[in-house]
């Protein structure tokens, strides 16, 4: 691949900043016996570490930490007087922010505040935000001159409580409940003689769902609302998510640690997916080429209002990826690689099939280790780096349409032999990938996620 098409995204890994911020948060959290409990369940009952839950922290002007905020590389991105926020654009590093206030806090990022609240029997804390604002958050713990207190976002990454809410709204909750529905319930399974027919009535009605939210809530509130469904209808395809969503919810957390959400798609509607994903605010990023022998491509997008990344995998050649085909469009062809032939068994990943994983950030060797006590097996780890570890969980095995398999039969792209297996020992569907990074290292590894696609292709080996 011409390494020139990502040299904008060359990320690196910045161990000085990780360590100094790292020991920061430890410094607080060590005040705080709450923070101190809360940190020794999650690596024990979840597999998470607490540091990859920091939303931000706050610290007063006068803090000795603000005398070397710009020489480890963060950049103060806004400011009014009262408080300066600073966020650093190479590392995953949590946001930083300076006031006048006295007090030292660290800010964790949750799925719902009131979770996380009854979670910890927390009946006398009160919220602060209006019930259907963009940010949620509450003070749950104090000692001294540090606290501890949870956000809850819903499309922004910033601080205050603005919204881009239609004029025409007259009562938000109602519209938040009803496009919730909408997305909940929305049609992913679309019949025509012509299947390109079908996936695009499928598109045309996503579409028609996502324009209605946005202009009701915005885009930014919109992205967040409908990746809430995304990851529930996933969820209800793949044991491993189910067992790992309970663990975390049991301590009010939900799936605020996601790094990323994948999609596969068709070759034919890869443009239509990424115009989809553009309806929701998402900008394009490092495009990925697994070699000629992998026979895939794709195309990170990512939303940074809602703190959303998107890997958007298709097959592709060496010739594709130097062009622009995320926009380009890509035409069909007689071959599937093990993209492809995931979308022609299960469906495109945005429609019927759902993602084919949601990768989160954890403890490697803690969640893999109590995932196996649970009875959930992890494949051996693609990454395998001092800064950077991943493994899919066992692929869930999904049943297949037999329409679908007496097509690719009769069109050469399995044998017969594997339409039989596929038929009745079904095929390898969705993951949940455990991700470590360290070093506030943003990046992916090209080279071991080749290895595991051609690992996930279903004509290489029998169900699990």
């Amino acid at each position: 691949m011409n390494r020139s098409l990502n040299e904008e995204f060359d990320w690196q890994r910045c161990p000085n900043v990780a360590r100094l911020v790292t020991k920061r948060v430890d410094e607080i959290v060590s005040e705080i016996r709450f923070a101190s409990c809360l940190q020794q369940r999650m690596k024990n009952e979840t597999g998470t570490r607490f540091f990859d839950w920091v939303d931000h922290l706050c610290l007063p002007f006068e803090d000795p930490f603000s005398e070397s905020i710009e020489e480890l590389g963060y950049a103060r991105t806004e400011h009014d007087g009262e408080q300066e926020v600073w966020r650093h654009p190479e590392a995953m590093m949590p946001a930083i922010r300076f006031r006048e206030q006295s007090t030292v806090d660290v800010w964790l990022k949750v799925e719902s505040v009131s979770d996380f609240l009854q979670a910890h029997d927390l009946n006398d804390v009160g919220f602060m935000g209006e019930p259907t604002a963009c940010i949620q958050k509450a003070i749950v713990a104090r000692e001294a001159n540090c606290r501890l207190a949870v956000i809850e976002r819903h499309g922004t990454a910033g601080f205050q409580w603005e919204s881009e809410v239609g004029d025409g709204v007259a009562d938000v909750a109602v519209a938040l409940a009803e496009h919730r529905a909408a997305f909940s319930s929305r049609q992913r399974v679309f019949t025509a003689a012509d299947s390109a027919c079908s996936e695009a009535a499928g598109f045309e009605h996503a579409l028609s769902l996502l324009s209605a939210a946005v202009q009701d809530l915005g885009t930014n509130r919109v992205c967040d609302l409908f990746f809430q469904s995304e990851r529930g209808y996933w969820e209800s395809r793949n044991h491993a998510a189910r067992v790992q969503k309970r663990r975390q919810d049991k301590l009010g957390l939900g799936w605020a640690n996601h790094d990323h959400h994948t999609y596969r798609s068709s070759r034919e509607s890869f443009s239509q997916l990424i115009g989809l994903l553009e309806v929701l605010g998402f900008t394009c990023r490092e495009r990925f080429y697994g070699g000629a022998e992998a026979g895939w491509g794709a195309q990170v997008l990512e939303q940074t209002h809602a703190g959303i990344v998107i890997f958007a995998d298709v097959d592709l050649s060496h010739d594709e990826v130097i062009g622009d085909f995320a926009h380009e469009g890509l035409l069909p062809r007689d071959e599937l690689g093990t993209v492809g032939l995931w979308c022609k068994l299960h469906g495109e990943a945005i429609m019927a099939a759902g993602m084919h994983h949601l990768e989160c950030q954890f403890d490697f060797d803690a969640a893999c280790a109590q995932l196996a006590d649970a009875g959930i097996r992890t494949m051996k780890p693609f990454t395998d780096f001092d800064y950077l570890k991943q493994a899919f969980t066992v692929g869930e095995i999904w049943r297949v349409n037999p329409d679908r398999l007496r097509s690719l039969c009769e069109g050469g792209q399995v044998s017969r032999e594997q339409e039989k297996q596929f038929l009745s020992e079904g095929s390898v569907g969705s993951h949940l990938e455990i991700l470590q990074r360290d070093e506030g290292y943003r990046g992916f590894n090209q080279t071991g996620i080749s290895e595991i696609i051609l690992a996930t292709d279903p004509r290489h080996h029998g169900p699990a």
